[in-house]
Formats: C-alpha cells, structure tokens, sequence
C-alpha cells in the first residue's frame, strides 16, 4: 500500500494534509455519518481499543473518519459525529475529484445509492481500516472480523515502533 497522502477538508472547515499527522500513528477509515451499521460501531470498536491500550497511545494515534458523502456531511456534521468518539477521531471529506483520487490510492470503492422518496439514499464504502506509522507509511489493514485481541496487539506494536 502507498504512503499516507491526501489534501482534504477536516471538520474545522481547514484544508488539511496527510503531513499533518506525521509523527502519530494514524488509522485511516472510510464511511459517512448516516450509516447506520458499520461505521458507528466500527468507531466505538476503535474507541474501545484506544481506552484498551490507554492514555499514551490516545496521544499517539489520530483515527480519520474520511467521509464519502460530502452531500450530507459538511465540516459542522463531522465534528458532531466524531465527538461522540473523542478527541482522537478527526473527520475529514473532500470534493469529488478529492476522494476519487484517495479512494483509488488505497484501491477501494464507493458509491451512491437511489434515493428514496425522502431524498434518503445509502453509501457504499470499504470496511476496512488503513494502519500507518508515524512516517505516515502502511503497515496494517485492519478488517471487521480481525479478532479484538489481534488488532490490539497489532496497534501496541505499531506504537512500539519509530
């Protein structure tokens, strides 16, 4: 997998860069905030692993919720969902052209559904979640049905290391 690279806007409504988050481990995952099964309990399930490894690895690791609904999901959205989680979850979104190119960089997939007769529609997006080390380089996919133990033990050693 390629390094960490993007230009995207977080939930303060800033530009942002991959570089930003050198020096902290950071794990990538990608969803919208009107999903009603996978993301929310994909980010309890990575707030729940941080209060596991503890207060150190809070300060030293940023999860990015990477919207691929900017639709619905402006900066004000994004800091509301993400506060449910903590300090440590950052969401981001981006143009069309912006999430196209992260998307293809990491080789996954999204896309829109019809919407209904109250204007709602679904997202489709990956599951999985993108590890990198403080230099911003992969080391990890991280999947739904990884074991709890594993991934906690695969984050300590990400940590650990640089």
């Amino acid at each position: 997998m390629p390094p960490l690279a993007f230009e995207l806007t977080d939930e303060s409504g800033e530009v942002v860069e991959a570089e930003a988050f050198r020096g902290d481990a950071t794990l990538l995952f990608f969803g919208f905030t009107h999903c009603h099964d996978v993301c929310p309990a994909t980010m309890a399930r990575l707030d729940s692993i941080l209060d596991t490894l503890g207060a150190e690895a809070r300060d030293d690791l940023r999860v990015l919720f990477v919207s691929v609904d900017p639709a619905r999901d402006d900066p004000a959205t994004l800091r509301e969902y993400t506060a449910n989680f903590g300090p440590e979850f950052l969401g981001l979104t981006g143009s069309e052209d912006q999430l196209d190119a992260l998307t293809r960089r990491y080789r996954v997939t999204y896309g829109y559904g019809e919407k209904n007769a109250e204007g709602h529609y679904m997202v489709s997006h990956p599951s999985a979640i993108f590890a990198f080390d403080r230099d911003g380089e992969a080391q990890l996919l991280i999947r739904q049905d990884d074991a709890r133990e594993a991934v906690v033990s695969d984050l300590r050693q990400l940590l650990a290391s640089g």
